[in-house]
């Protein structure tokens, strides 16, 4: 049985085409890279864990970086299950826990506004707090992601 390290390594390996190169570049990196590939393909819990994969090997200051982007990752595996399974006991009972996670998203990459990496850092925060204040205003009643208005996340 492979390890949750070497099952992720194995699915960045299928995602990125072409050789992996030695730059030290971020922008460079299988696992970012593999993260955003995951996140525009809607496949939010597997770009949490591809990014996880880096952030766990991080000292530098990108470790806040990466732990908000795995936040927001995991803020829209709460939506996407909720909108997939709206009466569900557990799934449906997503929303809160969904804005909590964009709050914390949003806290991490406040000091990486405007860009870092190649991201929009401050349009991505835009639409965390967006997502959060159309749940809580709604009083977690009103999911706002669906598979035609997810956001997707471009590289410059």
């Amino acid at each position: 049985m492979k390890s949750k390290g070497e099952r992720i390594s194995h699915l960045v390996s299928q995602l990125q085409e072409g050789a992996v190169t030695a730059s030290p570049s971020i922008l460079d990196n299988r696992y970012y890279r593999g993260f955003f590939q995951c996140w525009n393909e809607q496949r939010y819990y597997e770009a949490h864990d591809v990014l996880e994969q880096l952030w766990l090997k991080t000292k530098s200051e990108d470790a806040n970086f990466f732990k908000g982007l795995i936040q927001a990752a995991g803020a829209f595996v709460h939506l996407q299950k909720q909108f997939q399974h709206p009466t569900h006991p557990k799934h449906g009972r997503r929303l809160s826990p969904a804005a909590r996670l964009f709050r914390l998203a949003d806290k991490n990459l406040e000091q990486f506004a405007p860009e870092r990496h190649g991201l929009d850092v401050r349009a991505l925060r835009s639409t965390l707090r967006a997502h959060a204040e159309i749940i809580v205003s709604s009083q977690y009643e009103v999911n706002p992601w669906s598979p035609e208005t997810a956001p997707r996340l471009e590289l410059a």
